[in-house]
């Protein structure tokens, strides 16, 4: 079977890592390969990788530490030793589920012109226990509604690892979409691949998240989010210039352009927020 699918896990911490592979090993589709590129950690990530004797995972080392602030430059990194003409991006702390790739390639098949698809999570604690699926989302949308429910749907969560995108188009386009921590890389990402032929979405979950203290986005790097969510901003303004052709899209441009800088200082307020709060 030839290379759908290429998995990029850029790895820092050990902690889930296994498992992590163990989801990928376990795919029920098995045109994939496995790109695992350790980001100079202080952690024994040798150890584990070679536990695995399968001929589809590659294995990669950088020799300067990209880190946390400059997390999308390890992911377009990885993107670099893709194969495949699919794309997934992952934690080293997330799963895939069985079906994943499986799902995917049937939506692919339904609308093979789409540049991104996106699956449904499942949010999981430290354990593996389910906190939460992430709400449901239509079998297609436009760029235009991508952004639009995402903005005003606060159930609506998403995460790098829940979109598969189509591989030359996102590197003929420089990669993800870079931002500080990556604090608004998956939206702007997504909304990108999506402003061509829009976005499939399927409603099986395909996808784990794991919600604990040592993610990212647990950082209280409330500097450098504010300075992320003024650039999303920026780029967001500029993205809702643009007249919609379809009647609904253009309705939906239109009260973002009234409310952008409303939900932006939301935004801000909410880090700043979460910050007060955990130094109490």
């Amino acid at each position: 079977m030839k290379t759908l699918f290429s998995i990029l896990l850029p790895t820092y911490k050990r902690r889930y890592l296994q498992e992590c592979i163990d989801s990928i090993l376990g795919q029920t589709y098995t045109g994939w390969e496995l790109i695992i590129v350790n980001d100079a950690s202080p952690e024994d990530i040798d150890s584990i990788v070679q536990q695995y004797d399968d001929p589809r995972i590659r294995y990669y080392k950088n020799a300067q530490n990209f880190g946390a602030v400059r997390l999308v430059e390890q992911w377009n990194h990885c993107l670099s030793y893709a194969q495949g003409e699919y794309v997934l991006c992952i934690g080293d702390d997330d799963r895939l589920m069985p079906d994943c790739l499986h799902t995917y390639a049937q939506l692919i098949s339904r609308y093979p012109e789409v540049d991104i698809l996106h699956g449904q999570t499942d949010l999981i604690d430290e354990n593996g226990e389910l906190i939460e699926h992430t709400a449901p989302r239509p079998a297609f949308e436009s760029a235009m509604s991508l952004l639009y429910h995402r903005t005003k749907n606060i159930y609506r969560h998403q995460y790098i690892g829940d979109f598969c995108y189509k591989t030359a188009p996102l590197q003929a386009r420089g990669g993800y979409y870079d931002l500080p921590l990556a604090w608004g890389s998956d939206d702007i990402s997504a909304i990108e691949a999506a402003a061509a032929h829009g976005i499939a979405n399927t409603q099986e979950v395909v996808f784990q998240y794991r919600q604990n203290r040592f993610t990212i986005s647990s950082s209280k790097n409330v500097c450098t989010k504010l300075k992320a969510i003024r650039t999303e901003t920026q780029w967001k303004r500029h993205f809702l210039q643009t007249p919609q052709t379809d009647s609904q899209d253009e309705l939906y441009r239109l009260q973002l352009k009234k409310e952008l800088w409303a939900y932006s200082l939301k935004k801000c307020y909410n880090v700043l927020m979460k910050a007060y709060y955990s130094h109490k």
